[in-house]
């Protein structure tokens, strides 16, 4: 079936009831605590770095071995700062290639949601992005499959290391191409919307787990982003629609925000990386058998199937 035949199908269900089963954030499957409802932990200090260390390596075997981790409530901390420490180190110890960067929470509404102060950084691995249609096996998850749709770029020049933070011109004339993705989220540890309260799912590279990329356009700046429409369907059944604004008022500014980051942090960030700019549309949980269809409209289809 052609790209234009499962939008048809997928479009002419869009005013139909969603399938019983089905929610606005999709399965209800992430566990007992509602958005919002996570209660903070009393640790408010940083790590030391000693601590740091022992999460990394708690983090990085539950990854590797597939198995979910309870975090010890005396590393439960509240701290920016040892969230940056461990995310920005995690990826040494799980040995994988990097590929780019993810923006985590660059919407308000999902900050707000989970109690975190600041969009966060996250890595993209080469050994799990995928190419849509995809086939998404389970050896990249452990506890959840989450879905956010998202607009990436890959780069076409290098951004080093310097003093001063890049320009969104400057970052503009460093764009290769937009490409619709959906960016799959994931967590060692269970119970997704309580992880808020001690910052787990930034701590485990906020939450990035695997990748599905659509097909890239070098006519982006003909595109109003801030305008531009997402509609989400699971099986075929129409779940919720979002906007490029949501990445923090358009997909350049959360671009620009993440070359920023990484550079002030020591790390240089080249041409050929991909850096994809954060959800649009929430949040949308699905299992193993599922079908993720998301309808960017003149930027195509984008579908993941979960096995």
């Amino acid at each position: 079936m052609s790209e234009q035949e499962r939008l048809q199908i997928l479009r002419a269900n869009k005013g139909k009831p969603r399938l019983p089963y089905l929610t606005d954030r999709g399965r209800l499957n992430h566990g007992p605590t509602p958005p919002g409802g996570s209660k903070p932990s009393e640790r408010e200090s940083d790590l030391t770095p000693d601590e740091v260390q022992e999460l990394i390596q708690l983090i990085a075997h539950g990854r590797l071995t597939r198995t979910p981790v309870v975090m010890p409530e005396r590393l439960r901390a509240r701290s920016w700062k040892s969230v940056e420490d461990v995310m920005l180190n995690l990826e040494y110890a799980l040995g994988w290639k990097g590929a780019g960067w993810k923006v985590g929470a660059a919407s308000m509404a999902v900050r707000k949601a989970e109690n975190i102060p600041s969009p966060s950084p996250g890595r993209l691995f080469e050994r799990s992005i995928f190419q849509s249609p995809a086939i998404v096996p389970s050896e990249f998850f452990v506890n959840y499959r989450l879905c956010e749709c998202e607009f990436a770029f890959r780069l076409s020049k290098d951004f080093p290391l310097r003093d001063t933070p890049y320009t969104e011109e400057e970052v503009r004339k460093g764009i290769d191409s937009l490409i619709p993705v959906i960016e799959i989220g994931d967590s060692v540890f269970e119970d997704w919307y309580s992880l808020s309260g001690y910052f787990g799912g930034m701590y485990d590279n906020a939450g990035g787990a695997a990748f599905v990329m659509g097909t890239p356009t070098k006519d982006w700046e003909s595109i109003d982003l801030p305008k531009a429409n997402i509609d989400v369907y699971v099986n075929d059944s129409y779940i919720k629609s979002g906007q490029g604004i949501e990445a923090m008022g358009h997909p350049v500014t959360s671009l620009t925000w993440m070359i920023n980051y990484a550079v002030a942090h020591g790390r240089a960030v080249g041409s050929g990386e991909l850096v994809s700019t954060g959800t649009c549309t929430a949040h949308t949980f699905v299992a193993v058998g599922d079908v993720v269809s998301i309808d960017f409209g003149p930027l195509g289809l984008v579908e993941a199937k979960f096995v």
